[in-house]
Formats: structure tokens, C-alpha cells, sequence
């Protein structure tokens, strides 16, 4: 069921095409109207003009999209015995989706109609909604059933449904598309240093199951002559020993396909090479000493997020925050990091969900004083069960420092929203 919230507003009347053309949209469909009881008229049946619009016809998963569904012309008749007055009709309606997303929206128009004389039909009417997209692909928009509520002298409802023999046509047509997935791809060494010709343990992870990978030493930018290759297991893992034999080795990647790409390779883990050169045949001694890299790691205060309660039938913002996580990049090597958060779905009573797409966060991060790195927080957005950057270091020749990251994150709940507890799982990846 696609998420439901309706407005009101719009015109009364379709917008102008060129003569003797329907505008783009437009259709035409066989619908049934009874009478309200009260009024005592017969059912009048005949063909719908309809047509619907988004504001926004090619937007990604977790937008918001505002739908207008226009009743240009109805069979149904002013079902009081005189006039019916000035701005007393309100019209509600269904838009079914199909395709990539099904459902329904509800749409609701303004009490605004100009005098219906007695025994003639009722006028156009605009009504308009909003739902909010959950997978990519086309999905279609067709006009469901409507109901024409008069509140003069008595409230009365007449409802027209499509023939049950011939579903309305398509109307109009939506693409979305998917946000863009995270690079979790990573590589880890069993050492930091050695000397010329050591074989270090290396473990490439983040990777397609069966890609094949190479791993690989580097010396900035470039790739030195220490290589190898492998196939990642079942866990997306490839676990080599690389000879370093290259003096000119400063770091160590990981790669699918013929070169690095940031898209299908690893940031680069710190590693340096150190020179086994004979002492001096002089009286003199060689005084070295090592500064060791540590690893990247993170903590988290806390455990769970509770968010604001919403009121039932109004729905509208839960408001809450994560519990503040402190990034420690200890390696000393020239490779940032990136710290991706994952929501799922929240499920409630009875198994009724509210799409993961319905959290957005706010990011913030602070880097500790004396860090190398700066800290960038992740734009402002959906979270989503596909996932959004919270916050990341770039790459530079030596990085590294403390760094402290929150958000403040709100649901948006549908109107109407059965009441009781709705539980997702939000996952924070460091790498």
C-alpha cells in the first residue's frame, strides 16, 4: 500500500489543450453512479473524463511525489430537488498504482463548486495527494472511484465506481529510480611494516561472492610490483599472503576488474617497508625508532532510539536522535574512511509496515582536537533500506584523529497509521 496524505486545493476545471485535442492524459472511462437514497433519483451511468498529473515524473526512491486527479466531466446529477448552492461539494477519490508500485492514494479536493441547477450534473472537480516512492521502475497511475459528498440541506454522498467489466485506463506514468549503493569494499593487514620480501596476510572483504580480486601494493597514487590474485568466497571475502618485495610500497589495495576504481576497489591500508641496509663500518650506531599504526574502529553510546509518539490520524514527524558514535582512525596510512547507516522497514501490530524510505537524518560531525582528517557529515536525507552516507574522511597522504558523529533522525507516519509500536533495525558500516 503506498503511503497516503491528501490536500486540498486546485482548479475546478481542466487545464486548456488545443482545440479538438483532449489534453496529455486524458481519458475516458464507463462508471456507475447511484443516487444517494434520500434524494430518490434513479443511478446514472456514463463515461468519466479524468486525468491525473505528478509534479514530479522521474524521482528517486524515498521522494515524495504530489498526485492531481482531475474529474473533467461525471454522469452523476445534483441529487438535491432545487439548486445546489455555491461551495458545499467535496470530492474524494482513489489514483491506483501498478507496476514497480501498487496500491492506492487518496486524494481530496476543496468544497468549491459554482450553483448546479436542479436535475443537472454535477461540475468538474480537482482533488489531489501525495504518496511516497518505495522502488524504482515505472509505475502507472489509473482513476479509481470517486464520491461526490453535497452538505445542502442534508449531507449526501453519491459515489461513482468503474464498470467492473473494464478497469480505467492508465492516465499517467512515473520512473523512478534507486539511490545509489554504498562501496564496502575493504582490505586489512595482518602487519603494518616489514622488511623487503615479507608476505603480509591480507583480508579483502566487501566483495561480489566469486568476483575475482587483486590485491596489490601501491606507492601513492600508482601500483607497485608486489601483486596477487584471488576469488572471494561465500562471505565476500578473499584471504591471501602478498610477498612486498617493492621498497617502494607505501599501502595495499583490493580491486575487481583490470585497474582501481573507487566504484570496484578498496581504500588503501598503510603499510611501510622497512629498509634491512648493513651497518656502517664506522664507530657509529643507527638509532631507529617505530611508530606502529593501529587499526580504524568505532563505538556507540546507547542502544536503542526511541522516537516522538505521532497522534493517530494526523500522523506527521517522529522526531528522535542516534546514539552518538566516536570514530577512532588510528592507522596512520593515506586512506579516509566512510561510515554508512541502513535502516529496515518498521513493522508493527498485526504485521503492518511503514517503508525504511520513511526515516531521513541529519548528520553532524566533529573532529577532535589535533585530528588530521576532516570530518564531513552526510547530506541531509532518506536513509532508507538501501542506504546513506552518516559521514567520511577523504584520503591525503597521512590521516587520522578522532572524530565524534550524531544525527537527529524523524519518521514520517501516514495519516492513519494503525496505533502501537513500529520497530525497524538501523546498521552503521565503518570502513
Amino acid at each position: 500500500m503506498a503511503v497516503l496524505a491528501a490536500t486540498t486545493g486546485g482548479a475546478l476545471s481542466a487545464p486548456a489543450a488545443a482545440e479538438g485535442e483532449p489534453p496529455p492524459g486524458q481519458v475516458d472511462f464507463p462508471t456507475h453512479c447511484p443516487a444517494p437514497q434520500e434524494a430518490g433519483l434513479p443511478p446514472a451511468d456514463g463515461p468519466t473524463t479524468a486525468r491525473i498529473t505528478v509534479d514530479n515524473p522521474a524521482p528517486q526512491v524515498g521522494d515524495t511525489v504530489t498526485v492531481t486527479y482531475q474529474v473533467v466531466r461525471t454522469p452523476a446529477l445534483n441529487p438535491v430537488g432545487g439548486e445546489l448552492p455555491a461551495d458545499v461539494l467535496t470530492p474524494t477519490g482513489r489514483i491506483l498504482l501498478a507496476g514497480a508500485q501498487s496500491g492506492e492514494v487518496t486524494v481530496v479536493g476543496a468544497k468549491r463548486n459554482d450553483p448546479v441547477p436542479a436535475g443537472a450534473a454535477l461540475p468538474a472537480v480537482t482533488m489531489t495527494g501525495t504518496f511516497t516512492v518505495t522502488a524504482p521502475g515505472e509505475t502507472t497511475l489509473a482513476p479509481g472511484g470517486y464520491t461526490l459528498h453535497t452538505g445542502h440541506l442534508l449531507d449526501l454522498d453519491t459515489t461513482c465506481t468503474a464498470d467492473a467489466a473494464s478497469a480505467a485506463p492508465v492516465s499517467a506514468r512515473l520512473t523512478a529510480t534507486g539511490l545509489p549503493t554504498a562501496n564496502l569494499r575493504s582490505v586489512f593487514l595482518g602487519a603494518a611494516q616489514g622488511r623487503p620480501g615479507a608476505r603480509v596476510k591480507v583480508t579483502a572483504a566487501g566483495f561480489p561472492p566469486g568476483a575475482a580480486v587483486t590485491v596489490a601494493g601501491r606507492a601513492g597514487a600508482a601500483e607497485t610490483a608486489d601483486r596477487v590474485s584471488a576469488t572471494a568466497d561465500e562471505l565476500g571475502r578473499a584471504l591471501v599472503e602478498l610477498p612486498v618485495t617493492d621498497r617502494a610500497t607505501t599501502a595495499v589495495i583490493a580491486y575487481e576488474g583490470g585497474a582501481w576504481s573507487a566504484r570496484q576497489g578498496s581504500g588503501p591500508a598503510a603499510y611501510t617497508v622497512i629498509d634491512a641496509a648493513p651497518p656502517p663500518s664506522a664507530a657509529t650506531q643507527k638509532v631507529t625508532a617505530t611508530v606502529e599504526a593501529g587499526v580504524l574502529g568505532m563505538t556507540q553510546t546507547g542502544e536503542d532510539i526511541t522516537l516522538g509518539a505521532v497522534p493517530y490520524g494526523d500522523g506527521g514527524a517522529a522526531p528522535g536522535r542516534i546514539g552518538t558514535v566516536t570514530v577512532t582512525d588510528a592507522r596512520g596510512g593515506p586512506a579516509g574512511w566512510s561510515l554508512i547507516g541502513k535502516v529496515t522497514d518498521f513493522t508493527g501490530p498485526g504485521g503492518i509496515r511503514i517503508p525504511g524510505a520513511s526515516l531521513s537524518w541529519t548528520p553532524r560531525c566533529v573532529a577532535a582536537e589535533g585530528s588530521r582528517s576532516t570530518c564531513t557529515p552526510g547530506s541531509a536525507g532518506v536513509v532508507g533500506p538501501e542506504g546513506a552516507l552518516l559521514a567520511s574522511t577523504p584520503d591525503a597522504p597521512l590521516v587520522g584523529g578522532t572524530f565524534t558523529i550524531d544525527a537527529t533522525v524523524t519518521l514520517r507516519v501516514p495519516p492513519y497509521t494503525p496505533p502501537g509500536a513500529y520497530t525497524a533495525v538501523l546498521t552503521l558500516t565503518l570502513s
